[in-house]
């Protein structure tokens, strides 16, 4: 198996997105969990930003730029399935600095991405309204550059930066519909009203996240809701680590190795990792 051309993965992956059923694309924070994924039924993965940062040993938000961009070049290389990154805010507060960054993205061999309102300053999380959608407008005319259908998601981050305001999240998310974006997101929607308060509000497929603490919503429910896309964040690193911490607990308080009895066999695991020829899915961007 190698990896296909980056132009097939972008049209893969925006047909994904217009297909009358939903669609989970979860979230892989590195090669072996891409392979994993990929080998178990999935038609697309996301990164995390999250999942790259803590098994980096760091927080969330701390990789740079260049660091994100290498590791969604090893996720894209590891299996054939299209792959969106989150590149949180464009790594950039200027709308020609996220249009940079949609760039490399691009370049990187990747079928979409994500971009967000978060200021990455908790004092002041949310860029102001029209200074948003501007950044939006830089994103698309970086994915509208080439004419691979590069797929470019738009995240509003008021209910999850401690903004409750649904009103607001709302009307930015109709801002960035109408500045171009592919896809609609707002972290931070735990209730099946609120959702498609959502859904019905804006006409571009919406993106949702399970995964988080309170969101305890199923597949079928999200899609008769009117939800296109699911996607866990950082929930599968988190369940990964949350076992390996009582496993280590166990040794470290107790003293005992029953943990083991849960852990997946050798075979099992190299089941799912049949020989994979890498090859270089990078593009040259027009």
């Amino acid at each position: 198996m190698t990896t296909p051309d980056p132009r097939s993965t972008t049209t893969r992956f925006r047909a994904l997105h217009a297909r009358e059923a939903c669609f989970v694309i979860p979230n892989p924070w590195d090669v072996g969990s891409a392979r994993l994924l990929a080998s178990l039924g999935f038609e697309a993965l996301a990164t995390t930003s999250a999942g790259l940062a803590f098994s980096l040993g760091v927080r969330d938000g701390s990789p740079s730029r260049d660091q994100v961009l290498a590791h969604c070049r090893q996720i894209v290389q590891a299996t054939d399935l299209p792959v969106s990154a989150d590149l949180e805010n464009g790594f950039a507060d200027s709308p020609e600095g996220v249009a940079e960054t949609v760039r490399l993205a691009r370049e990187a061999g990747l079928a979409g991405c994500s971009i967000e309102d978060y200021t990455n300053h908790r004092d002041d999380p949310i860029y102001d309204f029209g200074f948003a959608v501007e950044r939006v407008e830089a994103a698309v005319e970086a994915a509208r550059a080439g004419d691979d259908g590069f797929v470019l998601t738009a995240r509003a981050e008021n209910l999850v930066c401690g903004v409750d305001d649904l009103h607001d999240t709302i009307r930015r998310l109709q801002a960035f519909e109408a500045a171009g974006a592919d896809v609609l997101y707002a972290p931070g929607l735990h209730d099946i009203e609120t959702v498609r308060a959502v859904t019905s509000a804006v006409g571009k497929p919406v993106n949702v996240v399970m995964g988080m603490p309170g969101a305890t919503l199923r597949v079928d429910e999200l899609a008769a809701a009117g939800v296109v896309r699911i996607s866990l964040g950082s929930a599968f690193f988190r369940a990964a680590l949350g076992e390996f911490l009582r496993a280590v607990a166990e040794v470290r308080e107790d003293g005992g190795f029953t943990f083991a009895e849960r852990a997946v066999g050798f075979s099992e695991v190299e089941a799912h990792l049949e020989p994979f020829e890498v090859r270089d899915a990078t593009r040259a961007v027009a």
